[in-house]
């Protein structure tokens, strides 16, 4: 299905190490993306060097801005095909993953990966903003993380209150991410977070990427998240 010899130079160039059997488990996960994405929209891009550039190395490049402990708990918030959880995992099989969606048929496909590549995660089907206010789940993690998902200051209400104190948010942007952190700074403040780094590179093939962390350095207040209505309606400044 894809490039093997593509995607392991793809990984090392954003500064990760896969092994024969990662390698093995992509090339299954790309096919069941495209295989699946027949007759349910998981994804826009279906062709293999694009998928290895612009889903896998894109997702990997988290691995190497952001030092994840091992067995550390990770939400993988808004999950969507798994994008970036299930990437990671399969890179870093130790990681405590949880993905989390608020989409059905979405995560059927992604406990199939899970099953069919001998991986363990917690697959939840929730919105992030009633995960957020769970026992369960709220300030459970060592981090949060969500690609592609809403505005910095919409995203810090669903991520952070999964955070343990010390804990980090990593989302994961395009290029212009430096001025969403900045309108974003307010509202991470009330949240119980501190900015602590906004680090830019390029994934080849695929352009300017920003991981942004966040430290979570008191607890999120009990009111947040808010419904998801008022966060879109009122989002926090």
């Amino acid at each position: 299905m894809i490039n093997k010899e593509k995607l392991y130079s793809a990984a090392k160039n954003v500064g990760v190490e896969l092994d024969e059997t990662a390698l093995d488990r992509f090339d299954k996960y790309a096919e069941m993306l495209v295989e699946t994405n027949k007759t349910l929209n998981l994804t826009a891009i279906t062709e293999p060097d694009e998928i290895v550039s612009k889903h896998f190395a894109d997702c990997l490049s988290l691995l190497s801005e952001v030092d994840f402990p091992k067995n550390a708990k990770v939400a993988d918030v808004g999950t969507g095909a798994g994008f970036p959880g299930v990437v990671i995992l399969i890179a870093r099989p130790d990681l405590k993953m949880t993905l989390m969606d608020s989409t059905k048929k979405r995560l059927v496909f992604v406990q199939s990966v899970i099953d069919t590549l001998g991986l363990n995660a917690e697959v939840v089907h929730i919105r992030a903003e009633e995960a957020g206010k769970n026992k369960d789940y709220r300030e459970k993690f060592d981090f949060a993380t969500a690609r592609a998902v809403a505005n910095m200051n919409v995203l810090s209400e669903y991520c952070i209150p999964f955070l343990k104190q010390g804990g980090i948010f990593a989302a994961m942007k395009g290029a212009k991410a430096a001025q969403e952190l900045d309108s974003a700074k307010g509202a991470i403040k009330l949240l119980g977070g501190k900015a602590v780094s906004a680090k830019e590179f390029v994934v080849e093939d695929c352009g300017e990427r920003t991981i942004i962390c966040v430290k979570k350095i008191s607890q999120t207040p009990p009111k947040y998240p808010r419904a998801s209505a008022q966060i879109a309606k009122k989002p926090l400044e």
